[in-house]
């Protein structure tokens, strides 16, 4: 895999690239918060007034207070029993897969799980098997191979980004019955979907008495560091029964300030969903209208696949005429191919999603439109 150019973000919705400033579509920044100014303040306040770094384990003397009040601040917006915060979005699923290994008979995961997932699976001590990605009959099917009497863990995305689709969580728990649960890894969808930005079992409407959520700060939050919520008697055993938490230094502390405020922002802030919301419908109606079989959902992301390595040319022609970052990319566990994937956010101008969609418009008008990415297609 080639290093991908460097960019260098000069405000909220643009980068600078090759001397130019490009409106960019990528990152999964959702709402920017990573440039507002208030988590910056933040970040910096943070700095002054705790440091950096606490240089130890929470279990041992770096169990500063500001972890704590960031983790009831994550289960109250989220209305969890508990959260625990972990030093990045990544370990949260490896960090509670090890304070749950033994506990089930069975692991199945989602054939597109991403691969913090797949790491995790690994570490629960019991078989791992693969089911079609978001097919609850297929799900199904592979439980029934398992056997009688099984107490099963499901591990899934919560949101696929390439096919902009959700995972039929609702499903999942009817079919897993009452002794199983799901490891549910939420970074696209926590602070972003349902009414309240609770993520995908808000939107679902299921309960989470069955389900471990985890999560990112980087994304809706803009900051970093990664969290699972569920109840308390799972923060303990994460505490204490997990290499991972145990072993490794927590967030820096101006993060985890800056991560109170952002907290703060995304629950008082109800205008940053419903920006959100109307630029996704705004440019997923567009594409559709163009004739891209894009999923009507409330997902940020689109992803476009172009047939040839000819489409792909003009199309990265077409988007920097606009003033637009082709962000193309290969990402590793994902598809093969090499596709442009659009995300969107609630700071996009309106001037910017019509350069963006201009670009597209452009193909689509002249027959040679490449495709957006589903697994059906």
């Amino acid at each position: 895999m080639n290093e991908p150019e460097s960019l260098t973000q000069v405000d909220r919705t643009r980068v600078l690239c090759k001397g130019r400033k490009l409106s960019y579509f990528a990152g999964c920044d959702y709402f920017r918060l990573a440039s507002h100014p208030a988590i910056i303040e933040a970040v910096g306040e943070g700095l002054r007034k705790y440091g950096l770094n606490v240089a130890a384990s929470r279990v041992t003397t770096g169990n500063h207070a500001l972890y704590r009040e960031l983790e009831n601040a994550l289960a109250r917006y989220f209305d969890a029993d508990a959260a625990l915060v972990v030093p990045c979005g990544y370990a949260s699923n490896s960090v509670a897969a090890q304070a749950l290994r033994g506990a089930f008979t069975h692991a199945v995961i989602d054939a597109k799980a991403h691969m913090s997932l797949r790491d995790a699976s690994l570490m629960l001590g019991c078989p791992v098997l693969e089911f079609k990605s978001r097919d609850p009959e297929d799900l199904r099917r592979v439980l029934a191979r398992a056997g009688k009497n099984i107490k099963p863990i499901l591990l899934t995305d919560s949101v696929f980004t390439y096919e902009s689709e959700v995972a039929p969580v609702a499903e999942y728990l009817k079919i897993l019955g009452s002794r199983g649960m799901i490891l549910l890894d939420d970074a696209h969808g926590a602070g972003i979907l349902g009414e309240k930005g609770r993520g995908v079992l808000e939107l679902a409407g299921v309960s989470r008495r069955r389900v471990i959520q985890t999560m990112t700060l980087s994304k809706a939050f803009g900051v970093y560091g990664g969290a699972i919520l569920g109840s308390s008697e799972l923060r303990g055993k994460m505490f204490s029964g997990s290499r991972i938490f145990t072993g490794s230094t927590p967030l820096p502390l101006p993060l985890v300030y800056a991560g109170l405020r952002a907290v703060e922002l995304v629950a008082k802030d109800k205008s940053l969903r419903r920006r959100l919301a109307g630029n996704v419908t705004r440019v997923k109606t567009a594409l559709r209208a163009a004739g891209y079989p894009v999923a009507l959902t409330p997902v940020p992301v689109a992803a476009v696949t172009p047939t040839s390595s000819a489409h792909e040319a003009i199309l990265r022609k077409r988007l920097l005429a606009r003033g637009v970052f082709p962000s193309f990319i290969n990402y590793p566990g994902g598809p093969s191919e090499t596709y442009l994937r659009i995300v969107i956010s609630s700071e996009h101008t309106s001037e910017q999603l019509d350069n963006l969609l201009g670009a597209l418009d452009f193909l689509a008008e002249r027959g040679s439109r490449p495709h957006i990415g589903r697994a059906d297609d």
